[in-house]
């Protein structure tokens, strides 16, 4: 008989190389760099740059000025109208949002999914099916 344990102690949601905590709790390292020399030390570009790049240098690289076609006052807005205005411009293809992502995890939820196992559930429009 299994032994009921609470929790998700020795469960392996997912393997990284990025992220790496160690066995007790007490610590946490990106890329093998513990986050004690990293938080109030190194700029976010360059922690980016770490967890990107494997390395603190160029870092991130400096956002593209572009003016944006309205400022309405509201940061979420202004992002979202941007972001349409722009996609033909920048290539982007149909936009992901959280209730796609809502959708697939109900789904998941179902009787509906009793056969999906072990699978990697890509909620991209299609994209990732089509080879894109």
């Amino acid at each position: 008989m299994n032994e009921f344990k609470p929790g998700l102690e020795g469960v392996v949601a997912f393997e990284t190389e990025i992220a790496e905590p160690d066995r007790e709790g007490g610590a946490l390292r990106y890329r093998g760099v513990d986050i004690e020399e990293l938080v109030g030390v190194r700029p976010y570009e360059q922690i980016w740059g770490l967890l990107v790049d494997d390395s603190f240098e160029p870092g991130m690289p400096r956002a593209q000025d572009v003016a944006l076609p309205a400022r309405t006052g509201s940061a979420m807005a202004d992002l979202e109208s941007a972001t349409a205005a722009l996609s033909g411009e920048w290539g982007l293809g149909q936009l992901i949002d959280i209730t796609d992502v809502g959708y697939s995890v109900a789904y998941l939820a179902t009787p509906y999914a009793r056969r999906v196992t072990g699978s990697t559930l890509y909620v991209d429009g299609g994209y990732h099916a089509m080879g894109m």
